[in-house]
């Protein structure tokens, strides 16, 4: 069975990985922008995003995948994650299921 990560989740995440200074989970809604207008996110952390993703939840993401639909925003990025566990049969901790 897959572990879902929740959108709380991974904006916490987000918040930590990418050093956000002056901002909470709590405070980013989970339909705000992460890039441009929203969040006000950028290249260098969406590589940064990619790259703390992979090592979190143990997926891959190939450059094709990283389209702006993708991370949209925190609950449109949890979607994608947790269909990418679920495809790949690992878990929200990143281990492998049996």
């Amino acid at each position: 069975m897959t572990t879902q990560v929740t959108v709380g989740q991974l904006k916490a995440m987000i918040v930590q990985k990418l050093n956000l200074k002056g901002v909470t989970a709590e405070a980013l809604g989970d339909d705000d922008p992460l890039f441009g207008a929203g969040l006000g996110l950028d290249s260098v952390d969406a590589l940064e995003l990619v790259l703390a993703i992979e090592s979190e939840y143990g997926i891959q993401i190939q450059d094709a995948e990283v389209g702006k639909e993708a991370f949209a925003s925190a609950r449109v990025l949890c979607d994608f994650v947790n269909a990418r566990l679920a495809d790949n049969g690992a878990t929200a901790d990143g281990a492998r299921g049996a």
